[in-house]
C-alpha cells in the first residue's frame, strides 16, 4: 500500500493538460486509470502489459457482442469490460510518465491497438445486426451501412487527430499550457469513447440500442466534419 500511495501523490503531479479532453476522461478516465497506474506500478507491471491488459478487455468485449444474443446482462458485462479497458488505456501512459518516460515502441503499441479496437468495435456491431436482426429490429439492409460509417467517421476523426498534432508547430519551450475550456469539455462529451460505451448498457432493448447507436454514429459524423474543418484550417496557418 506504501508504494501505491507513493505513486498515486507522484502521478497527482505528472498528469497531462486538461485541454481539449472532455468531462468524462478528465474527471472519471483519467482519475481511474491514476489508480490503476499506480497499482499496476506496485505490482510491477510495465506500460506495454498494461496496454495489453487494456487490449484484452476491450477485444474480449466486443467479441461478445458479435457472438451473443443482445441481453441487458450482456450489455453490462460489454460496457464493464469495455470502460475499464479504456481506463487501462490512460494508466499505461501514466505508468510510463511515473516510470520515468515511455518508449516510441510503447507508444506505438497504445496506438495501433486503440485504431484496431475502434475498428473492431465497429465492426462486431455489424455483426450482430447482421446475425440477429430480429433482436436489434435491423432486419431491412440500410442498417449494415450504419456500423460502416460510424466505424468511418471513428478512424479518420483518430488518424486525423493524430496526424495533426504530429504536423503541427510544437509550442516554444517554457511556453505555459493551454487552459482548458469548460464550454468544450462539455461539447465533447458526445464524442467521447468513455460516454458511447455506455450505450452498450442499452443491448438488451434491442432496437432501442440499435438506434441510440445509429445516433452517436451521426453525432461522430457531425463532428468529424466540424474537426477536419478545424485542422484544416489550423495546418494552413504552418509554415513548413
Amino acid at each position: 500500500m506504501g508504494r501505491v500511495g507513493t505513486a498515486l501523490r507522484e502521478l497527482r503531479g505528472a498528469q497531462k493538460s486538461a485541454k481539449g479532453v472532455s468531462l468524462y476522461s478528465r474527471f472519471v478516465n483519467r482519475p481511474v486509470g491514476r489508480y490503476l497506474a499506480a497499482g499496476s506500478y506496485a505490482l510491477g507491471l510495465t506500460p506495454n502489459q498494461v496496454t495489453l491488459i487494456s487490449a484484452a478487455l476491450s477485444f474480449a468485449a466486443v467479441a461478445l457482442v458479435a457472438v451473443a444474443a443482445p441481453s441487458w446482462g450482456l450489455g453490462i458485462a460489454v460496457w464493464a469490460a469495455l470502460a475499464l479497458g479504456f481506463a487501462f488505456d490512460s494508466a499505461d501512459g501514466q505508468l510510463a510518465r511515473l516510470r520515468g518516460g515511455g518508449s516510441a515502441a510503447g507508444e506505438w503499441l497504445d496506438h495501433v491497438v486503440d485504431c484496431a479496437k475502434l475498428t473492431a468495435l465497429h465492426s462486431c456491431v455489424l455483426v450482430a445486426f447482421y446475425r440477429f436482426p430480429e433482436a436489434y429490429g435491423t432486419g431491412s439492409a440500410g442498417w449494415l451501412l450504419v456500423p460502416l460509417g460510424f466505424q468511418l467517421a471513428a478512424v479518420v476523426t483518430y488518424f486525423g487527430g493524430l496526424l495533426t498534432e504530429k504536423l503541427k508547430a510544437a509550442p516554444a519551450p517554457g511556453s505555459p499550457a493551454g487552459q482548458p475550456s469548460a464550454l468544450r469539455a462539455v461539447a465533447l462529451l458526445p464524442v467521447d469513447y468513455g460516454v458511447f460505451c455506455l450505450v452498450f448498457l442499452l443491448l438488451g432493448g434491442g432496437r432501442l440500442f440499435a438506434c441510440a447507436y445509429a445516433v452517436f454514429g451521426a453525432v461522430a459524423a457531425l463532428f468529424l466534419a466540424a474537426f477536419l474543418a478545424k485542422w484544416f484550417r489550423e495546418l494552413s496557418a504552418v509554415r513548413r
